[in-house]
């Protein structure tokens, strides 16, 4: 059981949001611990009596795993924290990771009433704080899994979207076997998302320890395409299928000086300096290219990470480089507002022409083209537009690419019967189904990068359809 002993609450509602507490900046900068705090006892009941206990809460439709939101904050407010615990793993199989990297700005929390006074609810923290209070609890997981009899299902990939499967299929009694190309499981939240965002060893492997707990098998070094293909898959008794490798191809810039040495894929980057443990060298043996002046090209969640990790590391300055205004940067505002203050600069409208290497083959400095923006895009956005002859140079000792990812051609390829996209994505239909049938698929294969909450939404899309037809 959770202990509640702690946990109060107020006597009259909180009108202002509840701040997470944080490293101060001067500190987290020198580290690889969790920036954010999370909130103590007192703060999560303080936050949770600020919901408005709404007849038709909208904060529901905009979670695309549909957790049951002003039920789960009314449990935290009477201090049930085990009850509020059990309300979202109905839905939700990584609440602790979901509560951290989720942009609940844009979905739940997007849609909560107290938007239009001020602040809304401030959902993903006390998501966040009703996960680690379990995790941290250590107990016996409340699950129960059912006697796995209704089937065999198979992932392939160990990321948000296959975890989110394998857990709704086998609380709903199916077997589930994930298979996962690299030598630990958690996709995206163990190779891309960094420590002080995401811890690996408090969250991640707590969260997959608790799906193992339900009977879900992890198989690792097992390359989908390549050491069993889906037709084999099949042969080996499996009903269903579901596919949730990712899109982690890297897509570079296509200018001149790409090879030289400092230029890095985020995905390399980050995977050596995460999945490999970089930042604990020599106690982990991955090193890893410690840059002085460092140039991150790309303004995601992504580009931030790299930005965060390479200050870590012990660059001197780290500079963002992006073609478009503040205004249209598509990471998170809090990833933004972290980064600044721990020091990385912001290098705005400005787009790469070249990198430019020494005597020695090692990158010295990037040409930079100053732009402006045009007119609107086909998405709506506006578009940057060069300034005629209006050219600079920036030194740089490593440049980190980050401007996005394709699929990876292995399983594609020993799968020629799957139908693709025009982008070369896997299409679905409404069900996560393929163009084979039982062949399932869900997250950046098939709507490229995007967002861990989106692949968990994805993954129940399939989990449900498979319930239905083999349940």
């Amino acid at each position: 059981m959770i202990n509640n002993s702690t946990a109060q609450t107020p006597s009259q509602k909180t009108s202002l949001r509840i701040d997470m507490p944080c490293q101060p900046p001067q500190e987290r900068i020198k580290n690889f611990n969790e920036v954010a705090l999370g909130y103590t006892s007192q703060m999560a009941s303080a936050e949770a009596s600020r919901c408005l206990k709404c007849k038709t809460p909208r904060c529901v439709k905009g979670c695309p795993v549909e957790v049951p939101i002003k039920d789960f904050i009314e449990a935290v407010a009477q201090s049930n924290l085990d009850k509020a615990y059990q309300l979202i793993k109905k839905s939700n199989a990584l609440p602790a990771i979901c509560g951290r990297v989720c942009p609940q700005e844009d979905q739940c929390e997007g849609q909560c009433i107290l938007n239009r006074k001020g602040q809304a609810v401030a959902i993903g923290r006390l998501e966040r704080f009703v996960a680690d209070s379990f995790l941290d609890s250590s107990p016996e997981s409340p699950q129960t899994a059912a006697s796995p009899t209704k089937g065999l299902v198979a992932c392939l990939g160990a990321g948000p979207s296959s975890l989110t499967v394998a857990g709704d299929l086998a609380q709903n009694g199916f077997k589930v076997t994930v298979f996962e190309a690299l030598h630990q499981p958690g996709g995206v939240l163990v190779y891309g998302i960094p420590e002080f965002r995401l811890p690996k060893g408090r969250v991640v492997a707590k969260e997959i320890e608790a799906l193992k707990s339900i009977g879900v098998e992890f198989v690792t070094n097992h390359v989908g395409g390549r050491t069993s293909s889906v037709e084999e898959l099949f042969t080996k008794g499996y009903q269903a299928v579901f596919i949730g490798v990712g899109a982690g191809l890297p897509i570079f810039l296509g200018i001149e000086g790409e090879n030289l040495i400092g230029v890095f894929s985020a995905n390399e980057y980050l995977t050596r300096a995460n999945l490999g443990r970089a930042y604990e060298f020599p106690k982990y043996d991955t090193p890893t290219y410690i840059g002085r002046k460092v140039t991150v090209f790309g303004g995601g969640n992504v580009a931030m990470d790299a930005a965060r990790t390479a200050l870590r590391l012990g660059a001197e300055s780290v500079s963002i480089v992006y073609r478009r205004t503040r205004n249209e940067l598509p990471c998170r505002h809090e990833e933004l507002e972290h980064a600044e203050e721990e020091g990385v600069q912001l290098a705005l409208l400005n787009a790469p022409l070249a990198f430019k290497g020494d005597s020695d083959g090692r990158l010295a400095s990037v040409e930079l083209q100053r732009m402006e923006l045009g007119p609107p895009d086909a998405r709506g956005r506006l578009s940057p537009v060069p300034i005629t002859g209006d050219l600079w140079t920036m030194e740089t000792d490593l440049a980190i690419i980050a401007i996005g990812t394709r699929p990876n051609p292995v399983l594609l390829d020993a799968t020629p019967s799957l139908k693709r996209t025009p982008k070369g994505y896997i299409a679905t239909n409404e069900f996560g189904e393929t163009s084979i049938p039982n062949v399932f698929a869900g997250g950046d294969i098939v709507t490229g990068s995007a967002t861990v909450i989106l692949a968990m939404g994805a993954g129940r899309t399939a989990a449900k359809e498979i319930i239905r037809r083999f349940g």
